[in-house]
């Protein structure tokens, strides 16, 4: 079996992201504990907060499936297909909520969120049907959309520790 469809080949690769995403869940909780007065009492940043937490744990989520011994590639393909749906729509509402009639977001910003959002998420599904099909990047989907979500979450991060100061 090719490496792009073979989750064997991948394994240390998905137990790092594993790794990487729970640490970077655990960052985004920090930041919303520290300025949990702030960050409640704006819609925006619940939702903001909310997003980067989607995208995170749809990465573990996805790590974890693809760490699973001796799984069927159909049954992965199908996991990664579903998983990544939920993701997207849950991700792409929760940034609409947070971006939208935002004061705080240039259009430029918007733009920039927006995209770093459907590319966070779009390539779960991506590799799901790859993987059903045997054809068009498989796994590598995934690796995309991991760097992807972990940019966009790292922003968000900031956002919620450190340009949420600049807001009082």
């Amino acid at each position: 079996m090719q490496a792009p469809y073979n989750p064997g080949l991948w394994s240390t690769f998905f137990a790092a992201e594993a790794g990487a995403s729970a640490a970077l869940t655990g960052l985004i909780f920090v930041a919303v504990s520290i300025n949990l007065g702030q960050v409640v009492g704006q819609k925006l940043l619940v939702s903001r907060a909310a997003k980067a937490l989607a995208t995170l744990t749809g990465v573990l989520l996805t790590a974890t499936l693809c760490l699973v011994p001796a799984q069927a590639i159909s049954v992965l393909g199908a996991e990664l297909t579903a998983l990544g749906g939920i993701v997207w729509v849950a991700s792409t509402g929760l940034h609409r909520a947070a971006s939208r009639d935002n004061p705080y977001l240039t259009v430029r910003q918007k733009v920039l969120q927006s995209a770093l959002t459907q590319f966070s998420a779009i390539p779960f599904p991506a590799a799901g049907l790859s993987l059903l099909f045997g054809w068009g990047g498989g796994l590598y989907w995934v690796a995309a959309g991991t760097v992807f979500a972990f940019v966009a979450a790292l922003l968000d991060g900031w956002e919620l520790l450190i340009e949420i100061l600049h807001r009082r």
